[in-house]
């Protein structure tokens, strides 16, 4: 959540943010209407316990002079009532002001882009060379803003649906059986390079200082609501009846809330986590989109990276994790671009977010594989985590970013890595001293 007292002291720098995000500005209304009649009658109960106060110590002096007392233990056990009244009334003001501050987004950063629509993201930069069908090329210019070097061909690559079914890959129609859509069997080979890609993850992330943990897979609401917008995610994600539990659909919730009510010392910061996980998402919003294949299902496996750091550090922190993510598909050889994410498509928690998009030749455009946000002290600040310093307790700044969502990367490493007929896919060099094999064909 934002910082209340900078709110009070500015708040017409969220107003301005709401609007840049394309929000309504009634949650910030909400919150001053009901903060001022939380100050109102904060004013009123001290008052009252003051009148108290003084009516208990009279009561005192008139037991001492031997003098009735009644009258005014008639008004203190008024005044009990009235309190106790006001408190409660108190509470349910402070419960609803809590959820209007909630609700109120993120500051942005003064590089977010401001605009709504995937398509207004502004291009940061690109990588590799595209293999991209001559009836693409338009589309490929346009998306690169004509920065990128690309091989033209004269075939559409398999896409990987038909590649899988090809090779024996991937069992679609039998996970429908038993499990419904968006649920697959991986197989053979292709399961073998999915470890191969988290043991590559989990080994580049332990090289850069990241401490690699498993979390649980799944969290109770108050830990889920403190990490992510519940309002914006419920949908998303699987709830356990009967249970206060819910499966996580990243591992970054289950970081972010590990640490949640605590104090950290200064210098334990930065504190750099990578999260191994499987993922669970409904996918509520995404009907008729990638309905085939494994592109967008209901359940992956994913290696997050996740920061806590100093206020002053998280910019250069957003730029490191981006820059990790990128050194991955570089050493996958996975052609991307980079865009900057704008504000109409910002999550409320980060205040700026860049998205790694990758080649898919069969599908002729650039596809998301990688998100990396910095929530600056929003994520924190819900959960009550702070660090020690010599001037006080301060809120740390959190950030994440995928590392590797495998079955987007098996996607696109069998989209650009298919050999000429098409009978075969090219296992990443980076990738061989993990499989133990550099191509994958049919049996």
């Amino acid at each position: 959540m934002i910082d209340v007292k900078k709110l009070r002291e500015n708040p017409e720098i969220f107003y301005k943010a709401a609007e840049n995000r394309f929000y309504g500005k009634e949650y910030i209304d909400r919150f001053f209407e009901l903060d001022g009649k939380w100050r109102e009658n904060l004013k009123r109960i001290n008052d009252l316990k003051h009148e108290k106060n003084i009516a208990t110590g009279e009561i005192s002096k008139k037991i001492k002079d031997k003098l009735d007392v009644e009258l005014i233990k008639e008004r203190v056990r008024e005044l009990n009532s009235k309190i106790d009244e006001m408190e409660s009334e108190q509470k349910t003001i402070e419960a609803e002001r809590n959820k209007a501050v909630y609700a109120i987004p993120n500051l942005l950063h003064e590089t977010v882009p401001i605009c709504k629509g995937d398509e207004n993201n502004r291009l940061v930069k690109t990588w590799g060379v595209a293999k991209v069908f001559r009836d693409d090329m338009e589309e490929f210019r346009k998306a690169t803003e004509n920065r990128s070097q690309y091989i033209i061909t004269e075939k559409r690559p398999l896409s990987h649906v038909d590649l899988a079914d090809k090779l024996r890959l991937v069992d679609l129609e039998r996970a429908g059986k038993v499990a419904g859509a968006r649920f697959y069997y991986l197989k053979n080979r292709l399961l073998k390079l999915e470890m191969a890609l988290e043991n590559f993850a989990v080994d580049f992330l332990s090289e850069r200082g990241f401490s690699v943990v498993e979390p649980p897979y799944m969290l109770n609401y108050q830990s889920m609501s403190g990490a992510t917008d519940m309002e914006t995610f419920r949908d998303t994600l699987y709830k356990i009846e009967g249970e206060d539990l819910y499966l996580i659909s990243t591992s970054e919730h289950a970081i972010a809330s590990m640490l949640r009510n605590e104090i950290l010392e200064e210098n334990e910061l930065p504190l750099r986590i990578a999260g191994f996980s499987p993922c669970f998402r409904k996918e509520a919003g995404a009907h008729g989109k990638d309905t085939k294949g494994i592109f967008r299902v209901h359940q992956f496996n994913k290696i997050e990276q996740f920061i806590f750091c100093r206020e002053e550090d998280s910019w250069d922190f957003l730029e490191e994790l981006l820059k990790n993510s990128e050194e991955i598909f570089q050493k996958l050889n996975i052609p991307y671009r980079v865009v900057n994410v704008c504000s109409g498509e910002l999550g409320s928690l980060a205040a700026k977010k860049y998205d790694i998009e990758a080649w898919f030749g069969s599908q002729g455009k650039f596809r998301e594989v990688v998100s990396a946000s910095n929530d600056t002290d929003y994520q924190a600040r819900t959960l009550d985590i702070r660090y020690r310093t010599k001037d006080g307790n301060l809120t740390p700044h959190t950030l994440n970013s995928t590392a590797i969502a495998t079955t987007r990367v098996l996607v696109a490493i069998m989209e650009n890595n298919q050999t000429e007929d098409g009978e075969g896919i090219i296992v990443p060099e980076a990738l061989v001293p993990y499989t133990g094999f550099d191509i994958i064909s049919a049996d």
